[in-house]
């Protein structure tokens, strides 16, 4: 076991410390939040002293962070296990890389809780612990009788059999959820939509995330859950305070509004989807050639996050042609078969339509089909069965859990299919199955669908889009993103959550392969070359593990390693959100956008594609933020990377870096956008080259 020294608690008694200097958010609550009930004292002198150093880890909220063995609910992992922390301690005083004063156990733990950053443990569930995650106040927090118990307990703790208790105990009745006012229940309910219910659920019944439903938060109280929101986790859950979303108040509101039963959502029918539809430019009133001199097939859709728009910039010249409002949060921009119109879905379920061919890119239409989405798709085949390019387009949402059948042209809604349904593994049935990826196949008149949380992979003819055949493929749980191989036979996706690859063949209509992999895939579109020992490869960054996992996609020229997890390529940290290459490139790119340490969120990693086995340089993309994305220019001579910033913070609020794939130096920077994230260049997005 490597020497660490642990953070003993990730209690908030100071939280007030932590968060005092986060940035207020843009979205405030409309009244000053009530102040968090303190808990009352701890009986220390009448209670047994195990009972005494349980209520002390209760009181501090100690769970949120820790594993701590025999604590109920005791399984965070923002902080070190706990499990054998007296055994730890004393190989770490014997260690060069020990800088503190204590000479016993005992001395060690009370430094830790005391002066817990005089030494800083170099890892934290796979990623470096970071200073101030725990307060020194603390300490001024625990009475000495009760820092005495938590020590002895430690010392001491139950055997590994009985170390943790795996599953949340339901809220015992006399612990009631706090109350909110009626601003503040409103702004909590928003923010959880816009921010958190696309890994936790709308329903609050988990997905990428827990689940967050009052039998599990009530029992961690607002202290751990103001702890969690903070600081985020190894495990991908951004770190909403550290990065300056929310106040130490708006971070007290959401934690109580947590303990709560969660809201019902609505429902969205055809008739409301009809009204919100809105047909700004006709068909036959759009130019039929391009009007533009520039070179449109090289523009690059660009995400501005919190801005609510897209921004048209053009890749020759790195000029912003054009800022269009979409919805809330754009998710991805997928092109239309000819690449004239990008389709833009947003978070809020808003689905813009833009003609690059216009002078200035602008909407010719827009449409809401759902409250909360990720994926939009148009059809592409041309073929015997008929010639679908651009006549339809469909958006697969997360709330309410179904896909919309769209006219592609007009972006009028014809036809919605429920994806309610039962999983896989156990069969029981789930209310709230989102579509996560979707991608048109070349062979047949199908959309490839995939429906997260029952581990289904559909595969949805549209030849006739008022009755749509499905074809539903059993996978795996939590299916989320994926791409096609070289070959664009294979798509390949991740079901997160259960560490796996789903292979589809879309050519014959079935399921060839789940491949298990490092813990939490997350590939976005993943990327495509050939690797000098197994061949052709598409690989995936992991959010769970600091790892490039490449699988074998040549089940002809490579029949032994075809499936197959065949190579894994270490990162320096966990926490990556996409990876990509071109098939003129030497070099693969890997970020680690979600990594707690912030100077690792920052850095980006090349891979050479002759020596995959460690990466060849990584650097620090920026002094500030989150570097995350990759896009080539429609040439493959150009990587763009953006560098997420915070919209709040003037000259820090985001940029692109331009890099010169063949020597990897700087280029250009586009500075001043607000947040931007993906980046789809239209020649790219159309050929699916990745």
């Amino acid at each position: 076991m490597r020497p660490w020294k642990h953070i003993v608690f990730g209690a908030m008694l100071g939280l007030v410390v932590l968060v005092a200097c986060a940035r207020q958010a843009e979205v405030s609550p409309t009244t000053a939040p009530t102040p968090i009930p303190q808990a009352a004292p701890v009986a220390a002198t009448t209670a047994p002293p195990d009972d005494r150093a349980l209520a002390a880890f209760q009181k501090g909220g100690c769970g949120a962070c820790h594993v701590i063995p025999g604590v109920p609910n005791a399984r965070g992992t923002i902080g070190p296990d706990l499990t054998n922390v007296a055994q730890v301690a004393a190989q770490t005083m014997q260690s060069s890389t020990y800088t503190g004063n204590a000479t016993t156990v005992e001395a060690y733990l009370r430094e830790a809780i005391l002066e817990p950053d005089v030494f800083v443990a170099p890892d934290c569930n796979g990623s470096p612990c970071q200073k101030g995650v725990m307060p020194p106040s603390l300490g001024q927090g625990l009475s000495e009788e009760e820092l005495a118990a938590v020590i002895a307990y430690l010392q001491a703790p139950p055997g590994a059999a009985e170390a943790v208790v795996t599953e949340a105990p339901t809220a015992a009745p006399s612990e009631a959820a706090p109350t909110l006012s009626e601003d503040e229940f409103a702004w909590a309910k928003l923010v959880y939509f816009e921010r958190c219910a696309g890994c936790h659920g709308t329903l609050r019944k988990g997905a990428t995330g827990p689940a967050l439903t009052p039998d599990r938060t009530i029992p961690l109280g607002a202290v751990g859950l103001s702890t969690i929101i903070y600081n985020g986790t190894s495990r991908g859950m951004p770190d909403w305070g550290k990065q300056g979303f929310f106040t130490k108040e708006q971070i007290e509101v959401l934690a109580r509004f947590l303990q709560r039963e969660p809201p019902a959502p609505p429902e969205l029918p055809m008739e409301r989807m009809k009204a919100s539809w809105k047909m700004y430019v006709a068909p036959d009133q759009r130019p039929t050639a391009p009007q533009t001199k520039r070179n449109w097939q090289n523009y690059f859709v660009v995400t501005l996050r919190d801005a609510g728009q897209v921004a048209v910039i053009d890749g020759d010249t790195y000029e912003v042609v054009s800022k269009v409002d979409s919805g809330y949060a754009v998710h991805i921009t997928r092109m239309s078969a000819t690449g004239r119109y990008a389709y833009v879905i947003g978070r809020d379920g808003k689905l813009a339509m833009i003609d690059l061919w216009t002078e200035t890119p602008a909407k010719v239409a827009e449409v809401q089909v759902c409250y909360d989405a990720r994926s939009v798709e148009v059809s592409k085949y041309n073929g015997p069965e008929g010639d679908f390019t651009d006549k339809l387009a469909v958006v697969g949402c997360y709330w309410p859990p179904h896909f919309v059948i769209l006219d592609g042209q007009t972006l009028e809604p014809i036809h919605i299919v429920s994806t309610r349904g039962y999983t896989v593994d156990t069969m029981e049935y789930h209310p709230e199955p989102r579509v996560a990826s979707i991608v048109a196949s070349d062979f047949k008149p199908e959309w490839i669908i995939n429906v997260k949380e029952i581990g289904q992979i559909w595969l949805v003819n549209y030849a006739n889009p008022q009755a749509p055949q499905i074809k539903m493929l059993p996978a795996a749980r939590f299916l989320h993103d994926g791409g096609w191989d070289a070959t664009h036979r294979y798509f390949l996706v991740a079901a997160n959550q259960s560490n796996k690859v789903a292979v589809v063949d879309a050519q014959e209509g079935r399921m060839v392969a789940l491949v298990d992999t490092p813990k939490i895939p997350h590939p976005g579109r993943g990327t495509n070359w050939v690797d000098p020992e197994f061949g052709p490869v598409w690989s995936s960054g992991h959010l769970g593990d600091p790892a490039i996992v490449s699988i074998g996609t040549d089940p002809e020229g490579h029949p032994d390693v075809a499936w197959k997890a065949v190579r894994v390529t270490p990162l320096p940290g966990a926490g990556s959100l996409f990876i990509k290459t071109h098939p003129n490139s030497k070099w693969i790119w890997v970020d680690m956008t979600l990594n707690s340490d912030p100077v690792l969120a920052r850095t980006i990693c090349v891979i050479a594609k002759e020596n995959p086995a460690e990466p060849h340089t990584c650097w620090e993309a920026s002094s500030y933020g989150r570097a995350v994305h990759f896009e080539y220019n429609a040439a493959g001579t150009e990587v763009w990377v953006s560098i997420w910033g915070d919209a709040s913070k003037p000259g820090e609020t985001g940029e692109i870096v331009v890099y010169d794939d063949a020597t990897l130096t700087e280029k250009a920077r586009i500075p001043n956008l607000v947040t931007p994230t993906g980046k789809f260049n239209v020649y790219n997005t159309v050929r699916d080259i990745y």
